[in-house]
């Protein structure tokens, strides 16, 4: 593997397998979900095999086969009655079909991929028998969709999550909500505005993050019987930023998380839009797949402009005087330098009284931008933290 140059939005240290940035660090998305029940690592080379480097329709095409072929041998399972087979094979078509619309164009080409990772998401949940409960929160005229997963133990804590940029709730219990889940906790996962499909219906990334948090939060009390005080919440890549806001406003969080704690992400926007300008003045051309990333990036915050992007996100600012309540920051040496600053920064100045900072370095193969390439060790961080917090209750 090589070590490539750090950029402002580097979220890799290291080359896996392909050459477009982006899409490498989308690969090893697909391979770190296969522990928690995503593509087995044969699956997951045989389509990037099928992919060509930078090209973002080859990606969708080999991404969608590979679902559509793992759908039909769940539909095989249920027909000899296997329905753990079935559910174990459901959540891979899942995977696929998730990773497939990655480098799809805003539109059509999106939604249809999108369409077929939630029909799977919801009836491998079913035939896996999880105690899954799909929810809506009311947000402006329209919807925040996400799951509740009830543990067993009836006094567990509830902890949120809420991903980035480039996440679905549904993708997030791969990531660290089944983890979470086999760890003792309630886990309840859910979408911002400009997460997931939200943007389709005008929702765009919130700068006042902590209302529709708040929003989700009052429902998991009323609904679910969340208690505050046993109430834990985790924010992944911009979710790094989401719960900064939170952890300011919100009393009923007994503790934060964050891989990584990210207050200021006009700073990396507007470092990476320049960044862009100078690479395009020097007579780079950027990959389809990573124009297609930088448009769905757009699209998600609601810009159409380099510039109107560095202006929709020029307030999205976290005030660390105003944290009090116990944080816990998790950070991959390898991540973008941007990012590894706000988090020690971020750690320093809260005015939080017990608080961690946890770094992972290459040996633990979990130096990437959110644990990507160790899924499982973002989860144990979590656990730990909140079984220290919650006095050995996990």
């Amino acid at each position: 593997m090589n070590t490539p140059t750090a950029k402002p939005a580097q979220r890799l240290a290291t080359k896996y397998r392909f050459d477009d940035e982006d899409m490498d660090l989308f690969f090893v998305a697909a391979l770190g979900w296969g522990p928690a029940g995503g593509l087995d690592v044969g699956q997951a080379f045989h389509v990037a095999s099928q992919i060509t480097d930078g090209d973002g329709d080859s990606w969708v095409r080999a991404f969608t086969a590979q679902g559509e072929l793992l759908d039909a041998q769940a539909d095989a399972w249920l027909a000899r009655g296997a329905r753990r087979n079935a559910g174990e094979a459901r959540l891979q078509a899942f995977a696929a079909f998730r990773s497939a619309w990655q480098f799809a164009s805003p539109g059509p080409a999106f939604f249809a991929p999108y369409a077929r990772h939630q029909r799977a998401f919801a009836r491998a949940l079913d035939e896996l028998a999880l105690p899954a409960t799909f929810f809506q929160v009311p947000w402006q005229g329209h919807a925040l969709p996400g799951v509740f997963l009830r543990n067993a133990n009836a006094d567990a804590p509830v902890v949120l999550v809420v991903g980035g940029a480039d996440t679905c709730f549904e993708d997030l219990f791969l990531t660290v909500g089944r983890g979470l889940l086999d760890r003792g906790c309630s886990v309840a996962l859910a979408d911002l505005p400009g997460q997931g499909i939200t943007a389709a219906a005008g929702l765009h990334w919130p700068v006042e993050a902590e209302k529709p948090i708040a929003a989700v939060t009052d429902l998991l009390v009323e609904r679910f019987g969340a208690k505050p005080g046993r109430l834990a919440l985790l924010g992944l890549s911009l979710g790094g930023y989401f719960v900064t806001r939170a952890a300011g406003h919100d009393t009923r969080f007994a503790t934060v998380m964050a891989s990584t704690p990210f207050p200021s992400p006009a700073d990396l926007f507007a470092q990476s839009v320049r960044a862009g300008q100078a690479a395009a003045a020097a007579g780079a051309v950027p990959t389809p797949a990573s124009i297609r990333s930088r448009n769905m990036t757009f699209w998600k915050s609601g810009a159409t402009t380099p510039q109107e992007f560095i202006e929709r996100s020029a307030g999205m600012q976290s005030d660390p005087s105003r944290v009090t309540v116990p944080f816990l920051s998790v950070l991959g040496a390898g991540d973008s330098p941007v990012f590894a600053k706000q988090a020690h920064a971020w750690h320093e100045a809260i005015a939080s009284t017990r608080k961690r900072i946890v770094e992972l370095d290459a040996a633990s193969g979990a130096d990437g931008h959110v644990q990507v390439n160790n899924r499982r060790r973002l989860a144990q961080e979590c656990a730990a933290w909140m079984d220290e917090i919650f006095t050995g209750s996990l």
